[in-house]
């Protein structure tokens, strides 16, 4: 799979409704969004050609290259204005707000194959296709229970909550293990740290 940047020197044809592009995450947003459940990804400062709003993405993590989510373009533009009372205006950087349709962040799709040029590259609808071909439906969904228990001393149960609440956000999913099993199965239970599976049996370490 290549990219194609002849197919997308002419922006005004767009016979398929939408045009579509590989994007690849910044250095560490591949492990933030593992951690924390986002619906869009937000990204600023890509120069070159940029995608418009109904465009197609791939987005893709380096080293090594994978696919890791599908989306669509919602806000391909800056919303700042321009003030023409104001001569040199403090500008925001134009962002490109992409809106997921499909996720893969646990079981990525190799994508060696495929040639980036920048943050942000044209990308052929067959390429497009392939890789999306590659992800395939989303498994389906299914009920799970999550359980974050932290032990902790306080003079009452308020204060004992305002306390949970703190070290919650202040240690957040880098630092906290998380305990998930599937809804009616508790035997089946997981230590989920970092976004990934952990070992919390010492005894097992050794």
């Amino acid at each position: 799979m290549t990219t194609d940047a002849a197919y997308r020197t002419n922006r005004t044809a767009r016979p398929d409704g939408a045009d579509t592009w590989a994007v690849l995450l910044p250095p560490g947003r591949y492990e933030a969004e593992r951690l924390v459940h986002h619906d869009t990804l937000e990204l600023t400062g890509a120069g070159g050609p940029r995608p418009r709003a109904g465009d197609q993405v791939a987005v893709l993590a380096d080293e090594p290259s994978r696919l890791v989510a599908l989306g669509q373009v919602t806000d391909a533009g800056d919303r700042r204005p321009e003030v023409p009372e104001d001569p040199q205006p403090e500008r925001d950087e134009p962002r490109l707000v992409i809106t997921y349709t499909r996720r893969s962040f646990d079981t990525p799709v190799p994508a060696d194959a495929l040639t980036v040029d920048g943050p942000i590259t044209p990308l052929h609808p067959t390429a497009f296709q392939a890789l999306a071909d590659q992800l395939g439906p989303p498994p389906p969904r299914q009920p799970w229970m999550v359980s974050l228990n932290l032990p902790i001393e306080a003079t009452s149960p308020a204060e004992a909550v305002r306390e949970f609440w703190a070290y919650v956000q202040e240690l957040g999913p880098r630092e906290l293990p998380a305990f998930v099993w599937p809804s009616g199965d508790e035997l089946a239970m997981q230590v989920f740290v970092l976004g990934a599976e952990a070992n919390q049996d010492p005894e097992e370490d050794d």
